[in-house]
């Protein structure tokens, strides 16, 4: 979904340096752009741009990464329990031909617990790679900037296979395939038509829980230079068989995303971390 393209700035954001030792905290700037759905099977794309300061803190607990900001506890070996968020981008309905005399789309906002676990992990220190297993269940709201909307639930487990040092020095590779469900209050917000909005081909309609979709996506972060890192990323996603297929706002059941950002580090604490010992984090 289009929030994924915030997550894959912070993936850029979160690894800008060729050592073994990153800073302990670190601000900059990341810029980027995509081509991306209006919302979950729109049959319009649209190209979005977004430039964001961000700041780092890689602590025991605290970290960011290509997930967004996490606070997190390791359970056990191989089992994480972490606090995530994304955000998402807003949307004018007078671009969106569905939606059409219909109110806009907000920005979004998830936050929630995830489980995460580590299924499989390579013993080679020069090529690291493991398998995951992720299960955020997330909190979703909306907001205008001038009031916040609760939008209801998510749950989206996934599976990833992540590679380090792939094709470049501490190059990340990243691929997941995983599937989407929501409530119908987070269902309604992007397939509901309320009766005052119905017109002739748009029928009023009440979204419905349950399976969203289901994605398939792929990212790569190269740094350039010690303050300068490279990331570009795509997703595939599919609406076959979705709970709310018969929305007059289901328009397609194919989404293709595509993006590409950089970040810039502009400070750097001279604390730092060992990179080495920990690949992924």
């Amino acid at each position: 979904m289009i929030r994924r393209f915030a997550a894959l700035l912070a993936l850029a954001a979160a690894w800008p340096a060729q050592a073994q030792q990153l800073p302990v905290f670190e601000a900059g700037i990341a810029a980027g752009g995509g081509w991306l759905p209006a919302y979950p099977a729109s049959d319009q794309n649209r190209w979005r741009g977004l430039v964001v300061p961000y700041v780092i803190y890689r602590g025991d607990l605290f970290r960011a990464d290509d997930t967004g900001l996490r606070a997190r506890a390791n359970l056990t070996q191989g089992v994480e329990l972490s606090v995530s968020a994304s955000a998402g981008f807003n949307g004018s309905s007078r671009d969106i031909v569905a939606r059409e005399g219909m109110p806009d789309l907000d920005w979004l906002g998830e936050i929630g617990p995830t489980l995460r676990f580590t299924l499989w992990r390579a013993d080679d220190e020069a090529q690291p790679r493991r398998i995951l297993l992720d299960t955020p269940v997330r909190a979703v709201f909306s907001t205008d900037w001038s009031s916040v909307s609760f939008r209801g639930f998510t749950f989206a487990p996934d599976i990833a296979y992540e590679h380090v040092n792939f094709l470049a020095p501490f190059a990340r590779l990243r691929l997941s395939a995983g599937v989407v469900f929501g409530t119908d209050r987070y269902t309604d917000y992007f397939y509901r038509v309320d009766p005052e909005f119905a017109r002739p081909g748009r029928p009023a309609y009440d979204g419905r829980a349950g399976y969203v979709g289901s994605r398939v996506s792929v990212s790569y972060r190269m740094p350039v230079n010690e303050r300068v890192s490279l990331v570009a990323g795509g997703r595939i996603e599919n609406f076959s068989g979705a709970a709310n297929a018969d929305s007059p706002l289901f328009r397609r059941e194919w989404n293709v995303s595509v993006v590409a950002g950089i970040a810039v580090s502009l400070w750097r604490s001279e604390a730092r971390v060992d990179v080495a010992a920990q690949p992924f984090d």
